[in-house]
């Protein structure tokens, strides 16, 4: 156990994968929820529970009530804008999709961190990486399937959703050297309420929600007493959302981005799982396909991640016994 939070990759690694079950499980949860109740209600008392155990487990575990502090409070909102516009155009998205298939979409994030990774941190990707990426991309176009007699303006939402979890990520790579993931989290919660308050401040009387459409009501519609079940969904993903924030700040502030992305693909074999086993969505055969190439180009990356660190290793190796 030592040895894993010694190692900065291994700690990635496992809180990258902690963080995409957790994450999963937040994503059920906001679909079972997304024919009754609106979006901001259900965030709102999401980032509560969410805050709450910021306060109550992740900060003391860090140091304690003093991580509150920053001197990165811009930073901070323009992060915590982007995760805020990547879980509602996602969610959004689960109201008229399958979950599997939102998913898939969502996550050309990777391919899409790894780029953002070049341009923005300076990481070098080799050539199988962008082989990778150009799989990703072809997977995601897929996805979206690009036939007027097919295509819904709803598949789009996963994909925007994704370019602003990336940029969420690169932003965490860049204030990780300052900045404690227990302090990440809790400015991410912090804008959820203040958001999600607004919004339900604004549209809870459902006004604003007259249309057919299933995403525009799940955006606006009236505000709703949960009954007691629902409630406790909603706590439940108010958990899920306050582990996986803390555990996927956690991996992108200790490793490099474009080897921790990678391994948030458990995810997307998660979402195929729960949305059979829960929802009775079954992929068709196009999206099997496109998911199969976003899911291939995410392993291509971690098995040239692992070929290179071996060879890194062995040069350094070498160059030791040379000395």
């Amino acid at each position: 156990m030592n040895r894993l939070f010694s190692n900065p990759i291994a700690l990635g690694i496992t809180c990258a994968l902690i963080a995409a079950f957790f994450f999963t499980l937040n994503d059920v949860g906001i679909k079972f929820l997304s024919g009754d109740y609106p979006l901001h209600e259900v965030v709102l008392i999401r980032a509560v529970v969410a805050l709450s155990i910021t306060l109550a487990i992740f900060m003391p575990l860090e140091g304690g009530y003093r991580n509150m502090r920053t001197k990165r409070l811009g930073m901070h909102m323009v992060r915590g804008v982007f995760v805020v516009m990547a879980n509602l155009l996602f969610f959004l998205g689960l109201a008229s999709i399958p979950l599997s298939e939102a998913t898939a979409i969502f996550f050309i994030s990777p391919v899409i961190i790894t780029v953002f990774s070049v341009i923005f941190l300076g990481e070098t990707v080799g050539k199988w990486r962008w082989f990778a990426v150009g799989a990703g991309l072809l997977g995601a176009i897929i996805m979206l399937r690009p036939n007027p007699a097919s295509f819904q303006i709803a598949s789009l939402l996963p994909m925007f959703a994704a370019v602003c979890y990336a940029t969420l990520h690169i932003l965490s790579r860049k204030m990780g050297g300052t900045e404690s993931a227990s302090t990440l989290s809790f400015y991410i919660q912090l804008t959820f309420v203040l958001v999600s308050g607004a919004m339900g401040l604004t549209f809870h009387e459902g006004t604003a929600a007259n249309s057919d459409n299933v995403t525009v009501q799940f955006l606006l519609r009236a505000w709703v007493m949960p009954t007691p079940f629902d409630f406790t969904v909603m706590a439940g993903v108010g958990v899920a959302s306050a582990v996986g924030g803390y555990f996927i700040s956690q991996a992108y502030r200790t490793s490099e981005a474009a080897l921790v992305a990678p391994f948030e693909y458990v995810g997307l074999l998660l979402a195929i799982i729960w949305g059979i086993t829960i929802f009775g969505e079954w992929p068709d055969l196009i999206a099997w396909f496109g998911m199969a190439l976003i899911l291939s180009s995410g392993l291509l990356m971690l098995w040239r991640e692992s070929v290179q660190k071996k060879r890194e290793r062995t040069r350094d190796k070498g160059l030791h016994r040379l000395q």
